[in-house]
């Protein structure tokens, strides 16, 4: 992976991540660092989940990726948020 790709992976996964903890109701009790952690994984799941259904490149913004992706990211918020809440 070179710099830029690391770069936007970080850039996109802090988008995600806030995206996902938005969708999530209530307070999530994890910080910002998971949250951008839970975003970069989400959106790298989500690109093979998308790739894997063939809408992953499609023409103009990848709408059904990026749902995936935030969807992914706010189950991983909450999932985190419950396990945190119980420590």
């Amino acid at each position: 992976m070179h710099i830029a790709g690391l770069f936007s992976a970080i850039i996109i996964g802090i988008v995600i991540g806030v995206l996902g903890r938005l969708v999530v109701p209530g307070r999530q009790r994890i910080g910002i660092l998971w949250t951008i952690l839970i975003g970069i994984v989400a959106a790298l799941i989500g690109t093979a989940v998308a790739a894997g259904l063939n809408v992953a490149d499609t023409k103009g913004i990848d709408w059904i990726e990026w749902l995936i992706q935030i969807a992914l990211a706010a189950i991983g918020v909450a999932a985190l948020s419950k396990v945190k809440v119980r420590h």
